[in-house]
């Protein structure tokens, strides 16, 4: 049970980094967020590597985990996060948010192929009723949660959207979450899961340094360390995110099929609804609760299976 457990951990922190991202991406935008939750994330990361590994930096890992890990980074943090970002705008959050519910299945399938994992009748059952619930329970709600990687999205309204463009936005989103979760396990095999990350992290701000420079984005990222109230919220959230999060993913994936890890971390949708009702007075229909019984069921049976 240690990967379905991770997986539920990942779950649950997401759900403190979406609310804390969301509150740190209105302030000063979700790119620089994305960028400078990374850099601490690192930093945590460093720190408890140096206490359980005696290593600050994974050095130690082979050559080809790093090629594999570092593309899992680029692939996670950069493509798929950008590419859900503009999918925000120009398809809107809540149809996002349920094309993205498809990363589990994409994940199952790309982990048959390419790790050769096999699913038993009880852990497809539980991955559908867990993918269907979360897609109803996100349909219900006026304004989706953030879901992927690791949810970092701010959701601005813009008059001009382009639905098929972002419709494709939100596929590659999805695919990158998935492909991003193989490729992990295919490059950690039995490597410390945080050391892991760090290295996802590392090529994850790699990336995002290439595209602030051509886009001539670092005046808004001076800006924004200058802002304490967005940087105690994105430490925060990069505790829980980069550092926490995505290091109980990779343990996850490290110890349970890529499909089941990827569709009980897909639940935070469905654990943010108590903090959307408590702090946004949000309300939850009918189809809203089915969805979220429809999921609980779904997780029940993966950790039975």
């Amino acid at each position: 049970m240690l990967g379905e457990s991770a997986a539920l951990g990942t779950a649950v922190c997401f759900v403190f980094s979406s609310l804390f991202f969301s509150r740190a991406g209105h302030r000063i935008g979700s790119l620089v967020v994305n960028l400078v939750r990374l850099v601490m994330g690192l930093g945590f990361l460093a720190v408890l590597t140096t206490i359980t590994r005696h290593e600050p930096l994974p050095l130690d890992a082979s050559a080809a985990s790093w090629g594999w890990l570092s593309l899992s980074g680029l692939v996670g943090f950069v493509v798929g996060d950008l590419c859900l970002f503009r999918a925000f705008l120009d398809l809107g959050a809540r149809l996002s948010a349920l094309v993205m519910s498809l990363a589990p299945p994409i994940a199952a399938l790309c982990g048959w192929l390419w790790l050769d994992e096999r699913l038993g009748l009880v852990d497809l059952l539980g991955m559908a009723l867990t993918v269907i619930g979360v897609a109803i329970a996100v349909l219900d709600r006026p304004s989706a949660p953030l879901t992927g990687s690791e949810p970092v999205v701010t959701v601005v309204r813009t008059p001009q959207r382009r639905p098929g463009i972002g419709l494709a936005l939100a596929l590659v989103g999805a695919v990158g979450q998935a492909v991003g979760l193989v490729i992990s396990k295919l490059g950690m095999g039995r490597y410390d899961a945080f050391a892991a990350t760090e290295i996802r992290v590392i090529a994850g701000i790699a990336g995002f340094v290439v595209v602030f420079t051509l886009a001539r984005r670092w005046p808004r990222v001076r800006a924004g360390l200058r802002d304490r109230a967005a940087m105690k919220d994105t430490a925060i959230g990069a505790f829980f995110g980069p550092f926490l999060g995505v290091g109980l993913s990779l343990l996850a994936v490290q110890h349970a099929p890529t499909g089941v890890a990827a569709s009980i971390m897909a639940t935070t949708p469905i654990l943010i609804i108590p903090f959307a009702i408590r702090m946004e007075g949000e309300r939850v229909g009918v189809m809203g609760l089915v969805g979220a019984l429809l999921a609980v069921a779904g997780v029940v049976l993966l950790f039975a299976a």
